[in-house]
């Protein structure tokens, strides 16, 4: 029930700066943000690959206000190619993209979105890897499997991610797996109207499994986006069924969300990518990690009260 509440003062500038003031808030946000810098994520994503992990790597931030503003989070995604040029890593090491973070919102954000995104992932291809676009709340999707049509014309690895909590992601699904892509299904971490998403757990979990069988089942590439070890079973058993071997299909999950299950499933010899942010504006990413788990929030809340 604290979900919807925690999401909604996600958007809330007087919630960012209690939040960012708060004792102990430095602990946790360290647990879910791999650092601050380019150079910080790189190393994460070294040591990482030394277990066997791959990454997809986001830039925090989202509430863009100007062309600028979209600008500035492009060239930041140029600057992280820049630095994953030399590591030789290839897909290994992906880039995750919000197109809100490229200007999506604004006036003519569409076009001014696609613009902003075409150059990284025109970069992320010269390094041999790619980009894949996550999913937001439901009033952007249209023009997000747009903008991810568009760009597959030209560089068909890009990657989207559909959410199992919306009614429509069935539909989505079908028509994706179909047509070839790289598909990342998650829950879903936004505040969604139940005229348009499940509400409850039970529900979105058997949707994430009907929605899973259509991936499996389909000739796209499958990402499967959970830290349930329930839907991870599933997810290996349909794949298993599809006669899928396992380097045809992926798990991912959250940096900092149970590791050792990042390493153990790496070690069975399954491809197992983390989904890795940095960045300085850490404060609506790190909103939906508290949302998403009962866990995470009593863990800051343990911090808050350690550190006062």
């Amino acid at each position: 029930m604290l979900g919807p509440v925690i999401l909604a003062a996600s958007r809330s500038d007087a919630m960012r700066r209690f939040v960012s003031a708060a004792p102990g808030t430095k602990q946790v946000v360290n647990r879910f943000i791999a650092g601050e810098t380019v150079g910080q994520v790189v190393e994460v994503v070294q040591k990482a690959a030394a277990q066997g992990l791959e990454a997809t790597l986001d830039v925090v931030g989202e509430d863009i206000t100007t062309p600028a503003e979209a600008a500035a989070a492009r060239d930041a995604y140029l600057e992280l190619v820049d630095h994953l040029k030399g590591l030789g890593l290839g897909s290994k090491a992906e880039m995750s993209i919000k197109l809100s973070m490229f200007g999506q919102a604004l006036e003519g954000g569409h076009e001014l979105a696609l613009a902003n995104v075409r150059p990284v992932v025109e970069a992320a291809a010269e390094i041999g890897t790619t980009v894949t676009l996550d999913a937001e709340d439901h009033s952007t999707l249209d023009s997000m499997f747009a903008i991810h049509q568009e760009l597959r014309k030209d560089f068909p690895q890009t990657g989207c991610v559909i959410q199992s909590y919306l009614f429509r992601t069935e539909d989505d699904a079908a028509r994706l797996a179909a047509d070839g892509s790289r598909v990342r299904l998650v829950k879903g971490a936004y505040n969604e109207p139940d005229t348009v998403a499940f509400q409850s757990k039970a529900e979105i979990d058997k949707s994430y499994v009907r929605i899973l069988r259509i991936l499996m089942e389909g000739s796209g590439y499958p990402m499967v986006g959970s830290h349930d070890p329930r839907l991870i079973a599933i997810g290996q058993e349909l794949a298993r069924r599809a006669g899928r071997k396992m380097d045809e299909y992926e798990f991912q999950m959250l940096y900092g969300i149970r590791s050792e299950e990042h390493v153990r499933l790496a070690a069975e010899g399954h491809r197992m990518r983390v989904y890795t942010a940095y960045g300085t504006d850490w404060y609506g990413y790190f909103m939906r990690r508290l949302a998403e788990k009962p866990a995470n929030l009593l863990f800051f809340l343990r911090s808050m009260i350690t550190k006062g």
